[in-house]
């Protein structure tokens, strides 16, 4: 196979220990036996784990970013929000272990705000402010910066998120994730023209 291809196997791979286990479980040696490569021959395409963690965040993100624009419903800005609420909660509480590593874990490649969220580096968060944006033009939110403005709006879900995959809320899925629409619209209520 080719180099790209070999490339894409490898991070494929990378993403699905990832997904099933979490960032820990990912190690040169174990994606190379998967692979049916020598862990060495990873260093080819990535020099070091950070390198593959990093192309696994960028192929998550691309591929979440892509599932949310397909998925969005075409209907008013209130029934878009809400809608790409649901897809973030489906992605947090379906997939915990990328959920984690996305938007919490610490690690060397990691996104930073703001300056590797201007011009749609962070491609879900894109896809919230350009909602973000969107309500600001028609009318729906106050004139602000886009991507405060759509920090503010996504970081009380994260919050519950973090609280509830930890343990910290217990509440049954369905009772959580109204709490995180009750909290989400209290912030863009705020936020109302």
């Amino acid at each position: 196979m080719n180099d790209q291809g070999t490339a894409g196997r490898i991070v494929a791979v990378a993403q699905k220990i990832l997904l099933e286990e979490g960032a820990d479980a990912v190690s040169m040696r174990r994606v190379g036996d998967a692979v049916g490569i020598t862990a060495m021959a990873i260093y080819r395409h990535y020099p070091n784990r950070e390198a593959l963690l990093r192309a696994v965040a960028d192929r998550s993100a691309r591929e979440l970013a892509e599932a949310w624009v397909r998925r969005s419903p075409s209907g008013g800005m209130e029934e878009r929000i809400s809608a790409a609420l649901d897809d973030f909660l489906d992605f947090a509480l379906g997939r915990p272990h990328l959920y984690r590593f996305l938007m919490s874990d610490a690690w060397s490649g990691a996104r930073r705000f703001p300056e590797d969220f201007r011009d749609g580096q962070g491609p879900p968060f894109s896809v919230v402010a350009a909602l973000v944006e969107e309500g600001m033009r028609t009318g729906l939110l106050r004139e602000d910066d886009p991507l405060e403005t759509a920090l503010v709006v996504t970081s009380a879900a994260q919050g519950l998120v973090q609280q509830y995959l930890s343990g910290r809320i217990g509440m049954a899925e369905p009772d959580f994730r109204a709490l995180c629409h009750r909290a989400t619209w209290r912030i863009i209520n705020g936020l109302r023209a």
